[in-house]
């Protein structure tokens, strides 16, 4: 693998081309696996958190949060879909390895 990490707002990503996303305007999509499902909603996104043991919390009115029990692990994502970004895909993908995948749209 090469590219850079990138660590902002608690997140560590790879980002292959640095700057290519932006420039480009090349989105990026949340794939499930098993399925080969195309993420498109927290309502499609919460059922397949929830089915691998995920589970959400709801103290913060402006994230979606879910905890992994036994594990540090947190998952935190913007309330508004739309918000939703490659930085949030990628933090689901190394914390569920080869469940979800991220794919250029």
């Amino acid at each position: 693998m090469s590219g850079v990490w990138v660590f902002k707002n608690g997140v560590v990503r790879l980002v292959e081309n640095p700057g290519a996303e932006s420039i480009s305007g090349q989105r990026k999509v949340l794939v499930h696996l098993p399925t080969g499902q195309v993420i498109t909603s927290y309502d499609e996104l919460e059922p397949k958190l929830l089915s691998l043991g995920w589970e959400r919390y709801y103290d913060d009115y402006d994230l979606l949060q879910y905890h992994k029990r036994g594990t540090v692990h947190l998952i935190s994502l913007p309330k508004d879909f739309r918000k939703f970004k490659s930085m949030h895909m990628y933090d689901i993908v190394v914390k569920n390895r080869n469940v979800f995948e991220v794919r250029d749209a």
